[in-house]
């Protein structure tokens, strides 16, 4: 197990993982595509394995699948850090891109292909799903 940490932008929330990703995603929701101006790689992890210091704002709309998505992100610099979804309390989901190595993981899957632009750049050897993928155990 490798121990992963991160932080925003500005450095006044930091994080750490304490366990493996259950899966590493390259999300192509319009939800994502607006946060990211591009498809977003996403770590999925189990709850008890994320912790953080500082402050979160949060916002919460109904994605795709139907869930209720609540996005937390620093107030002062605006940088998108975690989700988590009202029918999956047991999973967080942490954008690679705010860890301090983000080549330590390695994406497995392409999601919500049906949503990305015809210039997307979908690596062939990454599985392909069209919607939401049925959530690891």
């Amino acid at each position: 197990m490798t121990e992963r940490t991160g932080r925003c932008l500005c450095g006044a929330v930091s994080f750490k993982l304490v366990t493996e990703p259950l899966a590493t995603r390259i999300c192509w929701c319009r939800d994502c595509q607006h946060l990211a101006a591009n498809g977003s790689v996403n770590l999925l992890v189990p709850t008890d394995g994320l912790s953080f210091s500082g402050e979160l704002a949060e916002y919460t709309k109904t994605a795709d699948s139907g869930d209720e998505v609540t996005r937390q992100f620093c107030p002062k610099c605006g940088t998108h850090l975690f989700a988590k979804s009202s029918n999956r309390p047991a999973f967080r989901v942490v954008r690679a891109g705010n860890l301090d190595e983000p080549s330590s993981v390695q994406p497995n899957m392409n999601i919500w292909t049906v949503s990305a632009p015809r210039w997307a750049c979908l690596d062939p050897a990454l599985e392909r799903v069209e919607r939401q993928p049925i959530p690891p155990k």
